[in-house]
């Protein structure tokens, strides 16, 4: 029986794992255009960039701001993840694995959190 037959359960936390890898790029995406906004009122007015970036100091945008970080840990712990499925063997260890991507990923947002406040 191969593996796709196996993981049949929406419950599976490889399942779930790749729904956070799909909902976490999605969504970053989506941050982008402001991003890039945010960005060109560097170039194109310097003092409303000023009351974009004083106005960053809000609680809510700090929040916000650990939503992002751990939307790219998760993001980029589930492409390592994603490459470790297809260049090495499959192995009962995967969903440790993801497990593990979402600790380390809660962690470095965590971590960031911290010290903006």
């Amino acid at each position: 029986m191969s593996l796709a037959h196996t993981i049949t359960s929406r419950a599976h936390p490889l399942w779930l794992a790749y729904i956070l890898h799909r909902v976490s790029g999605l969504l970053l995406a989506l941050f982008l255009p402001l991003h890039f906004w945010v960005l060109a009122l560097a170039m194109t007015d310097p003092a409303r960039l000023d009351g974009f970036l004083a106005m960053t100091e809000a609680g809510v945008v700090k929040v916000a701001e650990f939503g992002l970080v751990f939307l790219l840990a998760i993001h980029m712990f589930g492409g390592v993840r994603l490459m470790a499925l297809e260049w090495l063997p499959w192995s009962p260890s995967q969903k440790t694995l993801a497990a593990a991507a979402l600790a380390i990923s809660f962690l470095i947002a965590v971590l960031f959190f911290l010290k903006a406040i």
